[in-house]
Order: C-alpha cells, then sequence, then structure tokens
C-alpha cells in the first residue's frame, strides 16, 4: 500500500479529519476527534489501528506484519506493517473495520451526525 492510497481512502470515509496532534512526522486519522489509524507520513512503513481484542490476537498469530502496536494499549491495537504479509485489500478492509469500532463507542449524537453526513450508510 502506498501513503497516497491510506489517504485517500481514509479521507474518504464520513467524519474524518487528518490531523498531526502528536507531531509533523505523525499522520493521524480520527473521526468525532477519536483516533482510529495512524502513521509515520514519511516512511509510511507501518500503521497502528484499532482492533478487537480477539482480532488482535488472531491477526499476530496469523500475519509476520502484524504486531503489538508501539506506544498503544496491545490489547486494542495493532501495528501492521505497510508492505508486508498483508494484502492491500486487507488492509483497507481492517482502516475500515477500525474506523468502525471507533464509531460504534461514539454517543449517540455523534453518531446521529455522522448519519446525517451520509444517509447511504446504515
Amino acid at each position: 500500500m502506498n501513503i497516497e492510497t491510506f489517504q485517500d481512502f481514509c479521507l474518504a470515509l464520513p467524519g474524518v479529519t487528518e490531523e498531526f496532534p502528536f507531531g509533523e512526522e505523525t499522520l493521524v486519522y480520527k473521526v468525532c476527534g477519536k483516533v482510529f489509524v495512524l502513521s509515520h507520513i514519511d516512511t509510511f512503513e507501518t500503521m497502528n489501528l484499532k482492533a478487537d481484542p480477539e482480532d488482535v490476537t488472531e491477526r499476530q498469530e496469523r500475519y509476520s506484519g502484524v504486531h503489538p502496536a508501539y506506544h498503544m494499549n496491545k490489547k486494542h491495537w495493532i501495528t501492521v506493517e505497510t508492505n508486508g504479509d498483508v494484502s492491500t485489500k486487507l488492509l483497507l478492509e481492517w482502516i475500515k473495520g477500525s474506523y468502525d469500532l471507533v464509531v460504534s463507542k461514539l454517543p449517540q449524537k455523534d453518531k446521529a451526525a455522522l448519519q446525517a453526513k451520509n444517509p447511504k450508510s446504515k
């Protein structure tokens, strides 16, 4: 996966903002102020994604390019190599899954606002 595909995909999700809260090197995507994925903007060798704890364990066992998340809660986050054994298609699915997981935990008013921005979603 390349950085342009990553950025385009993330920004196409409803309510997403692109930010640099940890300095100019760390690209962070948030939905309603909550982080769902982040990566180093210059090297783009890995990304951190949120996942269900069961998925965290399964992904680490199944893929050599998936590791405990650096500087994150290792129960809920993974670090994935962008050019490892995880395909671009699967990475995009995991990014969307991370987004959906964060959205599912949002207050009802934020979910309603996202729904209003994207009436096609469920």
